[in-house]
């Protein structure tokens, strides 16, 4: 490809702009053309970008493991000999005095490794720390690294203090923005020119996997940046935080304290709402009815949408004590599980599915075991709530990923995978899912968008992983094979600790899994998505 004079002006521009991104990609074919391959690692800590400092560029040695990166993760590694460069973006004083800047890392495999493709991993909670890129995140049993992606990640602009929940850095407006869309397209940009002097040829095909935080940046790029990345993979998406906070820290809090016992002072005991027999009683019921829709009774509901418990069944009528629960506890479960609704009844933020892991207890405990404090501090005590008030402020059009209109990024070639944990219990499965079926108006129809985007929940899965679930599966591989090969992901393969030998394909919505009827239930193959 030759570029002219007027085309070389014009990357020049952009590339001093905060906005260069969205043609980072073409820039980056004249940039190559004319630069001089690093001949080692350790010369990358000398390339010359506007905006952008290379703090450190150093070889590592085969073998490195990272820690799990959160409680119950596991250790990352043994990794394969790779070149780590790591650098500052626009570092700058803002409010306060704070020093900030977009801190990165790019970790690029041995150059006869190489396989030509770029990952960038998304991010968690409220970023803020650069976090190894490996490219581990829902890559099955091998991390994009020791494939052959070189990968990326991000801070998105700021150092946490306080731990993954610090948004102390809000207050600063060019953070806010970095954090709410700018700085990983910024950040993928900058690493694409850092793997083409390294490798001396560009990219061939850029990939984002992310969840939670990280799957709002990977909606956020397909939608603000359409052209910056061929494939996504959003698991989790943290899309309305602002909302499904309201949800779950004080619509479902609220309706548990009508019901719940009161202490002296006449305050609702939120974690003495139900007791273990309760929770023991609902959740038989609930498999019962439900775990053997899908042709056989395996602790999993692979049919969420297709259950029919109604909680109701459960209350005790006159007289009757045992094997049943309090009829005002029923009451407070179902409105809770219902969303948050204003005064015209109209569905502010989703309900949540009644699945196998809303017992399940853990950093983010199911709906059913709150205890007195959330992940954010002590639940509220209040027995009624003004949801017209409190949704008033809860939406940030800055940072929500809302828009549908997606015809750039599919028109380009691109392919989007979502997942979402049936028993997340901080943001609803249902409003990821409501977003994707919400694509076919924009996009042509709803078979149009299963060319190029697909939605896939995980039965018990709670937020990004855990419970009882099948939480482990290679949705880089599906992306992968969907962009280059033009293999669309009739199903992905899952596997878990919580049920050891066991596997089963996830199917893309509205299909789910199904027992064929014969062979061991244990192995997927035995099942059909339908």
């Amino acid at each position: 490809m030759k570029t002219t004079l007027l085309q070389r002006k014009k990357c020049t521009v952009m590339l001093k702009s905060r906005s260069l991104i969205v043609v980072v990609a073409f820039c980056l074919v004249f940039a190559v053309s004319k630069a001089q391959p690093a001949n080692s690692c350790a010369d990358l800590a000398n390339l010359k970008i506007d905006g952008v400092e290379i703090t450190k560029a150093v070889a590592v040695p085969a073998g490195t493991t990272v820690p799990p990166p959160y409680p119950g993760a596991l250790t990352i590694g043994p990794l394969p000999p790779h070149c780590r460069v790591d650098g500052v973006m626009h570092r700058r004083k803002g409010a306060g005095g704070e020093e900030f800047g977009i801190g990165f890392a790019v970790a690029l495999p041995d150059k006869d490794a190489w396989n030509g493709d770029f990952v960038m991993q998304g991010g968690g909670g409220g970023n803020g720390v650069v976090a190894y890129p490996t490219g581990a995140f829902y890559s099955g049993d091998t991390p994009a690294l020791a494939r052959g992606f070189a990968v990326s990640s991000t801070d998105t602009g700021h150092k946490a203090k306080t731990g993954p929940f610090d948004f102390s850095f809000m207050r600063d407006q060019q953070a806010y923005l970095d954090f709410g869309y700018m700085a990983n397209a910024e950040v993928a940009g900058v690493a694409t020119q850092v793997i083409a002097r390294y490798y001396a040829k560009p990219t061939a095909y850029s990939y984002f996997v992310g969840c939670s935080t990280g799957g709002r940046e990977g909606m956020i790029l397909s939608q603000r940046y359409p052209t910056v990345f061929n494939g996504i993979v959003s698991g989790d998406p943290a899309m309305r935080t602002g909302l499904s906070n309201l949800a779950i820290a004080k619509w479902i809090p609220v309706a548990y304290n009508e019901a719940a016992p009161k202490d002296a002072s006449g305050k609702p005991q939120i974690e003495r709402f139900l007791t273990e027999a309760d929770r023991k009683i609902f959740m038989k019921e609930l498999m019962k009815t439900c775990d053997g829709k899908d042709g056989v009774a395996d602790g999993m509901i692979f049919d969420p949408l297709g259950c029919d418990f109604d909680p109701a069944m459960l209350s005790c009528k006159t007289g009757q004590s045992e094997g049943c629960i309090a009829p005002e506890k029923v009451a407070a479960i179902k409105k809770a599980f219902a969303g948050p609704k204003n005064a015209y009844g109209t569905q502010i933020y989703p309900g949540f599915l009644y699945d196998a892991g809303i017992t399940m207890t853990g950093f983010a405990p199911g709906l059913l075991v709150l205890g007195s404090n959330g992940l954010f501090g002590p639940y509220t005590t209040a027995t009624e709530i003004d949801v017209d008030r409190e949704a008033l402020h809860a939406s940030d059009p800055l940072v929500e990923p809302a828009s549908t209109n997606l015809s750039t990024f599919s028109g380009n070639g691109g392919r989007l995978i979502f997942f979402h944990g049936d028993s997340d219990p901080w943001f609803s499965p249902l409003d990821t899912l409501e977003y994707y079926k919400s694509l076919a108006v924009s996009n042509g129809g709803a078979d149009k968008v299963a060319q190029w985007s697909r939605m896939f929940l995980v039965p018990g899965m709670a937020h990004c992983g855990g419970g009882p679930a099948l939480d482990h599966f290679d949705m880089l591989s599906a992306v992968v094979n969907w962009v280059e090969k033009g293999t669309a992901p009739d199903l992905v393969i899952a596997t878990g600790q919580a049920f050891p030998g066991r596997s089963r394909p996830l199917c893309p919505y509205p299909k789910h899994a199904q027992y064929m009827g014969a062979g061991d239930t244990q192995d997927a193959k035995n099942f059909r998505c339908q």
